[in-house]
């Protein structure tokens, strides 16, 4: 007789997750300009979303195979409310931005890799998809503003894209960076954030199974709103360390320091990951809202992922891992 035992992060398919609220960072604004950078969902689907996707030249390439490794127990969040709730402050601190961010222009799109490398290259968005297999995989998505998701990601492994930059043996870190342009992102104007967005995991981290570089969503390209047209998303840690509308990857020996450092090193730090025991300077981080059905609920370590990664923290005790 065949029994399976379920993980410890997984969850059905047959709960949804429609709409609701959150604990936010948007005080921070007055006292020092801070936001958050996150996916997140909202209540109606815009006009011209699908057009948009269908103009995208990567169109026919979703949806792309599920990855049945990668169950939740949990009902899929709502594409209609996905699309009009997120965090994407070179737009708008506002999360009803996505209207906002249909300026960002997708095409022709590089991105730059170089740092540790044995040569220095910028590929073109859609010859990086040819070079990589697809595959969709349901993923929980936890903000460190105390509200979730789940979210039916297309994409590929990061390790897949560290392999394809062939990195040198001393790269420690892999650096990513948002795209620049003010007069396409007007949230870029704002002379106290530090623009371009920009984020980083260890070498170990960014070849875990997990780490995973997002094209597309719910069967088809990335929405603009959400990231497009490539975006990370490493699941086991807060929102703000999945940033969005990648143009640069660096290979560095010495620890990046992020976006949210940089604005505010006393609440945001390096690592990121999820733990309901250590709460935000300002927040709990317990429990959670479940965005679109409005429960709230415990909050997972690792957000429910410790089995794939807690190993990566091994010998890392008086590290700051979780905020």
């Amino acid at each position: 007789m065949l029994i399976r035992r379920k993980r410890g992060w997984e969850i059905p398919e047959n709960r949804a997750t429609p709409e609701s609220v959150f604990l936010n960072r948007r005080e921070i604004l007055a006292a020092a300009g801070m936001g958050a950078i996150g996916l997140a969902a909202g209540s109606m689907v815009l006009p011209g979303l699908a057009r948009a996707a269908e103009a995208d030249p990567s169109a026919g390439l979703y949806p792309a195979a599920r990855n049945p490794r990668y169950k939740i127990e949990r009902d899929v969040t709502p594409e209609k409310i996905n699309a009009h709730y997120n965090n994407f402050y070179e737009y708008s601190t506002d999360k009803e931005l996505a209207d906002a961010a249909q300026a960002l222009k997708i095409r022709p799109w590089t991105i730059q890799f170089g740092g540790l490398v044995e040569k220095e290259k910028t590929v073109g968005i859609d010859d990086l998809l040819k070079a990589m297999k697809l595959e969709e995989r349901l993923y929980r998505h936890r903000c460190v503003e105390a509200w979730s998701m789940t979210v039916p990601w297309t994409g590929f492994p990061l390790a897949d894209l560290v392999a394809f930059a062939k990195p040198l043996s001393g790269a420690k870190y892999i650096q990513m960076e948002t795209f620049l342009d003010p007069a396409m992102a007007p949230g870029q104007n704002q002379p106290f954030y530090p623009w371009p967005y920009v984020e980083g995991l260890t070498m170990a981290e960014a070849t875990n199974e997990l780490a995973f570089m997002v094209t597309g969503v719910y069967g088809k390209p990335l929405l603009k709103q959400m990231g497009a047209p490539i975006r990370l998303h490493t699941p086991w840690k807060y929102g703000f360390k999945s940033m969005k509308s990648i143009v640069k990857v660096s290979f560095v020996e010495e620890r990046p320091v992020n976006f949210w450092q940089q604005l505010q090193s006393s609440e945001y730090g390096f690592w990121a990951n999820v733990n309901p025991e250590v709460p935000h300077p300002r927040w709990s981080q317990a429990s959670e809202t479940v965005i679109g059905t409005n429960e709230r609920v415990p909050t997972q370590l690792f957000n429910g992922y410790g089995e794939f990664v807690a190993g990566l923290y091994k010998g890392l005790e008086s590290e700051a891992l979780y905020m």
